[in-house]
C-alpha cells in the first residue's frame, strides 16, 4: 500500500488517537494530528495541508461544511456503534440496554451526524459488568483500528462507501437519543446490580447524579459488596471508597464529584475525601495486604496472592491515579510482599490504566497544591524504591496504558512484560515537570542515556511493540486482560529458569544502590522547583488539566513537516 498523508482531527489526543496514530505510523503512512478547537481554525489546517484524507477517531464536534464536502478528500468518522446506529450516547445506551454484542462503525461525514455512507464495520461480542471507559479503551479501540485499517485498503481501491439503508435488515442500529440524567437515574433501593450498571454506563462521563450523606454528587467507581443495610446509607469506609447499602446489597463507591453550583466548576475525588466531614460516625474496615493478605473481601484496591515461587500483587487505583496515601498503602504491602519466601515478585495492574503516576485531582484539590504534588512524588517514589530493593526478581505485569510516573514505575522491576496494543508516554514535560520515580536510572538502564532523554524530550506515545525494540519491554504478551493475567503468571514462574533471562538475574546480583540514591536526590532537586516554585507552569497545566480546559491549539510535536509546510507557504 503506498504511503497516505492522514489528519487525524479528534477532539483530543486520547488513548483511541494515540493508538491510530502509532498504528498508521507503522503501517508506514504520514499522520498528522488536528486537534479540534474551532471551525475556521480547523478548516483552514486542513484544507491547505495536502491530506489524501482525513479520519476522526474521537470527536464530539460537528465536522465543518467545508470539510465533508470535499469529494476529493473524504472524512471518516469512527464512530462508536453499529452499523445505523446514531447519536453521542452509543455506547452509554449499549452497556444499560445489556446488549449480548456491539460494534464499531466507520462512516463518511455528511451533513447529519452519523448518518453518512459506510466504509467499514467491525462487531464483538459485549460481555456483562464492563464500565464505559474499560469497554471503550478496550473492544472498541480494537474494533476501532479494525476499521481504520479497512478504510485505508479501501480508500487506496477506490471504493464507494455504502449508503446506510435503513430497510435492510443487516442494519440493525437506529437514532438514539443522547442519555440524560433522567436516564440514568437509579434509587438506592433498586437492587445493587442495575445501579451498578446505571453507574458504568456514565464512567467517566457524566456520571451519574444521586443524592447520597444529605447532598447531591455524581457518582464513580463503584464494585460490589454483599453487605446489606438502609437503602442509601453509608454503612463503612475503606481506604478512599465508602459502601452504600442498596435495596438488597449494597457497593464501594470509589469517587465523587459535587454537584456544582451556577458558575462554579467542580471535579472527581476519591470519596473519602469529599464527604470527609460526614463520616466521622461511619465505621472504618481497615483490612489491608498486610494486616489481611489472603482476605475474600470483595473490594481490594491492592490484593495478594501466591502461586508457586512467585507472590502477586495486583493495584487497581480509578484512572491509574496514585495518591499520596494510596502510594503509602502500596508501599506497606509491598514490605508485606517483599518478606514473603518468595523468589518472584510479581505486580500487575487492575482492569484499568496501569498507572499514570501522581493524583492531579487530588493535588487540584489540596490546600496548598503544591505541597500535596511534593508530598505526592515522595511517596510514588517510595514505591518504586520498594521495587528496586526487593530481594525478588520482580516483574511488572502492564496490563493498560501508562503515562509519565506510572511508566517509570513499570521499568523499576528487573523484567517488564506489557499487553499488546497498550499505549505507554514516557514522558513528564507537557506537564510542566522534569520527572522523577527513578526515571534516569531506570529507563537509562533500559534504553540508555541518550534514548532516555529523547524519550522525555519527544513527549510522544510509544506502542506496546515499540517499547519492546527499545529495550523498555522484555516481552509483549496477550490482548486479552484474562489471558494476559494467566501469561504474566506463567512468566513469571519461568523468570528464575528462562536463559533468555540469565542477564537480568545476573544484574541484579550487582545493583548499584549508591547510584539510585543519587538519581532520586537529583531528580527530587528538580521537581522542587517545578512543584513547589512552578518553574516550567505546573500548577497551571495541572488546573487545566484537572478541570478539562479545552486546548487552545494543536502541540507542534504532533503536526507532520508535510501539514506544517503548506500551511506555513500559504501564510507567506
Amino acid at each position: 500500500m503506498r504511503s497516505l498523508k492522514i489528519i487525524l482531527l479528534s477532539s483530543a489526543f486520547n488513548g483511541l488517537t494515540q493508538r491510530a496514530w502509532l498504528e498508521l505510523r507503522q503501517a508506514g503512512h504520514l499522520p498528522s494530528v488536528v486537534l479540534f478547537t474551532d471551525e475556521a481554525s480547523v478548516c483552514q489546517q486542513i484544507e491547505h495541508s495536502g491530506a489524501d484524507l482525513v479520519i476522526c477517531p474521537f470527536l464530539k464536534d460537528r465536522v465543518p461544511h467545508t470539510l465533508w464536502s470535499n469529494a476529493k478528500r473524504p472524512v471518516v468518522i469512527i464512530h462508536p456503534g453499529i452499523v445505523g446506529d446514531r447519536g453521542a450516547s452509543a455506547l452509554d445506551w449499549a452497556i444499560t440496554q445489556q446488549l449480548p454484542s456491539w460494534g464499531v462503525t466507520a462512516l463518511q461525514a455528511v451533513e447529519e451526524m452519523d448518518a453518512g455512507p459506510v466504509w467499514a464495520a467491525c462487531e464483538f461480542n459485549l460481555p456483562a459488568g464492563l464500565r464505559k471507559s474499560e469497554l471503550y479503551n478496550g473492544r472498541v479501540s480494537d474494533a476501532a483500528i479494525r476499521c481504520i485499517r479497512e478504510v485505508l485498503e479501501k480508500f487506496v481501491e477506490g471504493f464507494v462507501p455504502v449508503v446506510l439503508d435503513y430497510t435492510d435488515a443487516n442494519v440493525r442500529g437506529r437514532l438514539q437519543p443522547n442519555m440524560k440524567q433522567l436516564d440514568r437515574s437509579f434509587s438506592w433501593h433498586d437492587c445493587a446490580r442495575f445501579i451498578k450498571r446505571c453507574i458504568d454506563a456514565a464512567d467517566g462521563q457524566p456520571g451519574v447524579l444521586a443524592s447520597l450523606a444529605g447532598g447531591q454528587y455524581y457518582v464513580y467507581d463503584a464494585h460490589l459488596d454483599s453487605r446489606s443495610g438502609l437503602p442509601g446509607e453509608i454503612l463503612a469506609v475503606h481506604d478512599d471508597a465508602v459502601l452504600v447499602a442498596a435495596g438488597d446489597q449494597s457497593l464501594w463507591i470509589g469517587a465523587l464529584r459535587r454537584k456544582p453550583q451556577p458558575g462554579e466548576e467542580t471535579f472527581k475525588r476519591p470519596a473519602r475525601h469529599v464527604l470527609a466531614g460526614q463520616l466521622v460516625d461511619v465505621p472504618v474496615l481497615d483490612w489491608s495486604v498486610a494486616t489481611q493478605p489472603f482476605c475474600d473481601e470483595a473490594y481490594q484496591p491492592l490484593r495478594y496472592r501466591e502461586c508457586g515461587n512467585v507472590g502477586e500483587l495486583t493495584f487497581e487505583f480509578y484512572n491509574g491515579a496514585m495518591s499520596s496515601e494510596q502510594c503509602q498503602r502500596m508501599v506497606a504491602a509491598l514490605r508485606w510482599a517483599k518478606s514473603r519466601d518468595t523468589q518472584v515478585l510479581l505486580i500487575k495492574g487492575g482492569r484499568g490504566s496501569f498507572s499514570n503516576g501522581v493524583h492531579l485531582n487530588v493535588i487540584q484539590a489540596a490546600q496548598e497544591p503544591g505541597a500535596e504534588a511534593w508530598a505526592n512524588i515522595q511517596a510514588i517514589d517510595d514505591v518504586c524504591e520498594e521495587l528496586l530493593t526487593a530481594r525478588q526478581l520482580v516483574v511488572s505485569g502492564v496490563t493498560g496504558n501508562a503515562g509519565a510516573g506510572g511508566v517509570m514505575l513499570a521499568l523499576t522491576a528487573d523484567i517488564v512484560l506489557a499487553r499488546a496494543d497498550i499505549v505507554f508516554n514516557p514522558h513528564y514535560k507537557s506537564m510542566g515537570l522534569y520527572g522523577s520515580e527513578y526515571w534516569t536510572y531506570s529507563l537509562s538502564r533500559a534504553v540508555g542515556p541518550a534514548v532516555a532523554e529523547q524519550l522525555t524530550q519527544a513527549c510522544l506515545p510509544l506502542s506496546a511493540m515499540q517499547a519492546w525494540q527499545l529495550g523498555m519491554v522484555q516481552e509483549v504478551g496477550p490482548r486479552c486482560p484474562d489471558e494476559f493475567s494467566l501469561w504474566v503468571l506463567q512468566r513469571a514462574n519461568a523468570a528464575l529458569s528462562d536463559p533468555a533471562y540469565a542477564p537480568v538475574r545476573e544484574r541484579k546480583a550487582r545493583v548499584d544502590h549508591e547510584l539510585i540514591r543519587e538519581c532520586r536526590e537529583n531528580e527530587l532537586r528538580e521537581m522542587q522547583e517545578d512543584m513547589l516554585h512552578n518553574r516550567n507552569r505546573f500548577a497551571e497545566k495541572c488546573r487545566n488539566f484537572v478541570y478539562k480546559r479545552k486546548v487552545c491549539g494543536t502541540p507542534a510535536r504532533l503536526v507532520e513537516d508535510w501539514a506544517r509546510v503548506r500551511s506555513v507557504e500559504l501564510a507567506g
